[in-house]
């Protein structure tokens, strides 16, 4: 009996250990939005895939250690290499394949303050970062816009000012009506402002209604986390942001304190109950960075 015991102890260790590993193993997933355009999801922020006859052009690539499944995921699409990244912000769950993408032979594109960023050691919610290596650097930068003619299509990549950083960049395919946003829009949660990367609220708002302007009812919104969207959600994610910048400025122009505000979930409760905060920025968070956006000095 005692043996029969400890055998099932022992087997139970092994099934949960089993489970817990299969739990933890990122999968890729693809989408097919257009017949050339798709979106992987895994790992950090949605990867975009445009493929053609002129080859891949991808956009951001995750984590470094899903590199293998990533190319591999792309293998199961196309037969063509991928030419050019371009990377939607410096943060490394965008950027962290670099390297490895730019050893596939793939030209690497951003705003230019997405390399300054990647060139120095900084930190990122109280965690330091290294420099990133050189063979991860974009190689081709620009400030404002510029526009890649590729696989019979235009595709402007636009930058927008201090929304999630200040390199932050939407992509939109303008043959195939559909935009990447980045970080710039997390589908049905509080975003999180990189406030030390130059992020900001008046900046996230701005992103929001550049893209609104650019869209219509028929365009598909590839957002930096969660699933694939629309011009509708967009806009009720912009009127979140306005509300939400309104009742916390209000509250700073009556002598609220961050603390107060911190502490006063009426300001966020109409989302919170939607459940925009069931995620890792919370109402409290999401009021604390808009206090901070909104009282910060620009340098």
């Amino acid at each position: 009996m005692k043996i029969t015991k400890n055998f099932f102890v022992i087997l139970l260790i092994l099934v949960s250990t089993a489970a817990f590993s299969q739990k933890k193993e990122v999968v890729i997933k693809s989408t097919k939005i257009t017949e050339s355009i798709y979106m992987l999801e895994g790992q950090g922020g949605n990867i975009g895939l445009f493929i053609g006859e002129d080859g891949a052009f991808m956009i951001d690539d995750q984590f470094a250690k899903l590199t293998p499944k990533i190319l591999k995921a792309i293998k199961d699409i196309t037969d063509k290499p991928v030419k050019y990244l371009i990377n939607t912000h410096w943060h490394g769950d965008h950027t962290g394949g670099n390297e490895n993408m730019s050893k596939e032979g793939a030209v690497i594109v951003s705003h230019e303050n997405v390399r300054k960023r990647m060139s120095v050691e900084t930190v990122v919610r109280g965690r330091k970062k290294p420099a990133s290596p050189k063979a991860a650097l974009p190689v081709i930068t620009f400030t404002e816009d510029m526009m890649i003619h590729f696989n019979g299509e235009d595709v402007l990549i636009s930058h927008v000012h201090d929304a999630h950083t200040d390199g932050d960049a939407h992509i939109y395919f303008t043959k195939s009506n559909v935009i990447h946003m980045g970080d710039t829009y997390f589908q049905g949660k509080y975003p999180y402002m990189d406030l030390n990367s130059g992020g900001g609220i008046e900046g996230y708002i701005a992103s929001a209604e550049k893209a609104l302007l650019i869209a219509d009812d028929e365009t598909v919104i590839i957002p930096g986390h969660r699933g694939l969207s629309n011009k509708k959600e967009l806009l009720a994610y912009k009127n979140m942001l306005v509300i939400l910048r309104n009742k916390v400025k209000s509250k700073i122009e009556a002598g609220k304190t961050l603390e107060e505000v911190k502490a006063d979930i009426s300001i966020t409760k109409e989302y919170d109950d939607k459940k925009y905060g069931d995620w890792f920025i919370t109402g409290e968070g999401i009021r604390e960075t808009i206090y901070k956006s909104l009282t910060s000095v620009k340098k």
